[in-house]
């Protein structure tokens, strides 16, 4: 049984509970109706204002008294029990009157009552357990999946031909469709994975096209995400998230993460008002491991696109990580 199961089990729970509610409310209001006081109602039988009467059972040892008035009205009371002076009364004064054993309710009515609300809870429990432990992948314990889209080799069909205008930057990132085609070839010569490659340019230049191109020349993955989409309101959403995305990565290597907009969480460490523990300095700092953190054999390429350079930690761009920039 899968999560969506579950949830509308849940649903329909939820569905049947209120539906019961509402139906019980109602019942209530039609019968608080025309109620009258036990008094009142033995007034009106000496006035001879009622014509006839039906008795039946209630809980608790109560006594319900629906009784029709000669205007055609119905009136109800209820006695704690039923003396004889009431029959009497009732005798005296001409009253047809009859009597009724309880009203026992439907067996279906008595099960979700009792068991409904035990069931409902039970069903959520199991829901928000499932959803922890990892099911279903929009869930209410899904914050630290990774939201970078998966582009894979059979559905890219950009290419260096689709890039116009930017002939020296398709030139200097030739070697990295060369490297993602035959990792080994440069491998065996002790050449060493570009880990990263920070595009830098004005916006509408075609910064995105390009790293897609470059999937799309290499038959490669493509994994491309939005700076901002690691940054959340609560401290270490962000850094999940760049090790979910690195680790889904990493199985299909060789491929291409593009981080667009990385300045919007690669912003120079300290330069704002918060302390160093806030989520977009955990974010980072994340990606700084991640990044010092691969192996050579490992075909992972990082491209990260900026129209400002000026502003990104220094950390990111140190050798190792974004030593590369192509503008």
């Amino acid at each position: 049984m899968n999560n969506q199961w579950f949830s509308k089990v849940a649903v329909w729970l939820v569905i049947a509970l209120v539906l019961f509610t509402v139906f019980k409310q109602f019942d209530r209001g039609v019968t608080s109706a025309g109620q009258i006081g036990y008094s009142e109602f033995l007034e009106e039988v000496r006035n001879k204002r009622i014509k006839s009467v039906v008795l039946q059972e209630g809980g608790g040892g109560s006594t319900e008294i629906r009784a029709r008035t000669t205007d055609d009205k119905e009136v109800r009371t209820t006695a704690t029990y039923l003396d004889r002076g009431t029959v009497g009364d009732l005798i005296n004064n001409g009253v047809k009157f009859d009597v009724k054993p309880r009203e026992e309710p439907s067996f279906l009515l008595s099960l979700l009552a009792s068991w409904g609300p035990i069931l409902l809870l039970i069903g959520v429990w199991i829901y928000f357990m499932r959803q922890m432990q990892g099911g279903g992948k929009g869930g209410a314990f899904s914050f630290g999946k990774s939201k970078a889209r998966m582009l894979d080799e059979a559905n890219n069909t950009t290419t260096f031909a689709d890039v116009a205008g930017c002939d020296e930057a398709k030139e200097e990132v030739k070697e990295l469709v060369d490297f993602l085609k035959d990792p080994q070839k440069f491998q065996k010569l002790g050449g060493r994975i570009p880990r990263g490659v920070l595009l830098v340019g004005p916006p509408g230049t075609g910064k995105t096209l390009l790293a897609k191109a470059i999937a799309g020349e290499a038959k490669v993955p493509f994994f491309s995400i939005s700076g901002s989409d690691f940054v959340e309101m609560f401290v270490g959403v962000g850094a999940a998230r760049v090790r979910d995305m690195f680790e889904q990565a990493k199985k299909s290597a060789p491929c291409i993460i593009f981080v667009d907009e990385i300045d919007a969480v690669g912003r120079h460490r300290g330069a704002g008002l918060g302390g160093g523990n806030d989520e977009r300095e955990q974010t980072l700092n994340q990606m700084l491991v991640e990044m010092d953190g691969f192996e050579t054999n490992l075909g992972v390429i990082v491209m990260a696109a900026t129209n400002r350079p000026d502003i990104l930690d220094p950390a990111l761009l140190r050798p190792g990580r974004f030593d590369r920039r192509s503008t």
